[in-house]
């Protein structure tokens, strides 16, 4: 091109987009501004629909986006979607399924009155406005460690109803015994047991309390990770779908049940400390994610053709052969001896922080 700027129109069809790439051009949205220089939360934000492509997650879970993404339907038979203005109940298929089952075998292996659903990710993936730094690739979902009530909530109470934390009010990293129940342990269990499932996120507290009384198979605690927050919900996270090329898997839990070292750190002063500034030290400006720093197949998820409307991209019979892999084999005793909480024991001993894991 010899410094000629070629001027893009906004890119609707796969093939112009994939052009633009090849040449290196500026891709320009509707507004006239440059895509490298918007934020990437804003451009994959105004999105209403997912890409009409073959189902495929680019990237890693905290850098990337979502082909062929489908919408949960707002109300099942033992789930109901919260948060509906956020538009954030869309996931790859194997997300979407697994959620539809373990929703179904929460009520019939936990008991458990239904799943109340949080944010799983956007149309088309990508960073969000407010709230995550996940959850870009469909492969993540928040679940609510409230309780689905038996009747179908109004759209305003759907944004309105706030989550119930597990934690005692005034004291640090504990576990409210007056809202804990053994269902709670169990139903966090029946997350992690699955063999696509990567990781359960919760709080530090809760992760101790599931260490403390678990009384099952602690085979697949290791997989329940603690974090900051996640005192309202847990955070379900899928490994990259079999044989995907274009998703970045987060690498593999250290062995053992998580009961270690690692779980006491969080109990220290450390992760908790203000962060120490030197007199002389500037605020460092937070970088914007633009486009240039998601893999590139993004900017043609991000301009693809949508389909008609929201019911033709909703999870349905279409995508039944997606559907995840049952539970390993013994669940029933994963989450069968767990019936009672057992005694608190002390925490360990302190020792220097571990890696990040």
């Amino acid at each position: 091109m010899n410094g000629t700027k070629l001027m893009v129109a906004p890119l609707r069809r796969c093939g112009s987009a994939l052009l633009a790439l090849l040449l290196g051009t500026s891709v320009l949205i509707a507004d006239g501004a440059r895509a490298d220089e918007t934020p990437a939360k804003a451009l994959f934000g105004a999105k209403a629909l997912p890409a009409q492509m073959a189902p495929s997650s680019y990237g890693f879970y905290a850098k990337g986006c979502l082909a062929g993404g489908v919408a949960i339907p707002t109300d099942g038979p033992t789930w109901q979607a919260m948060r509906l203005s956020r538009n954030r109940r869309w996931g790859h298929p194997q997300m979407i399924a697994l959620i539809e089952q373990f929703s179904h075998d929460a009520a019939e292996k936990v008991g458990w009155p239904g799943l109340l659903l949080g944010d799983i990710s956007q149309p088309r993936g990508g960073p969000m406005v407010s709230g995550h730094a996940s959850h870009q690739i469909g492969l993540d979902a928040d679940i609510w460690l409230t309780p689905m009530p038996q009747r179908t909530l109004t759209g305003r109470e759907r944004e309105d109803i706030s989550a119930t934390s597990m934690l005692q009010k005034n004291k640090f990293l504990t576990v409210d015994p007056s809202i804990w129940t053994p269902a709670h342990a169990r139903l966090i269990m029946l997350a992690a047991s699955y063999p696509q499932v990567e990781r359960v996120f919760v709080n530090p507290a809760i992760k101790k309390k599931l260490c403390d009384t678990w009384n099952g198979d602690r085979s697949a605690l290791g997989k329940v990770r603690p974090i900051y927050g996640h005192d309202y919900h847990f955070h379900i996270r899928i490994k990259c779908p079999e044989g995907s090329t274009t998703c970045k898997d987060q690498a593999a839990v250290p062995a053992g049940d998580g009961c270690d070292k690692s779980l006491a750190w969080w109990f220290t002063d450390e992760p908790w400390a203000k962060p120490k500034k030197k007199p002389d030290e500037k605020p460092v400006k937070p970088k914007v994610t633009t486009m240039a720093d998601l893999p590139k197949a993004c900017t043609l998820v991000l301009n693809g053709p949508a389909p008609a409307s929201e019911r033709d991209a909703t999870f349905g019979m279409a995508y039944r052969a997606a559907a995840p892999a049952p539970a390993e084999q013994g669940i029933e005793q994963v989450i069968g001896n767990a019936a009672t909480d057992l005694p608190p024991s002390d925490v360990p001993v302190p020792l220097p922080r571990p890696a990040l894991q």
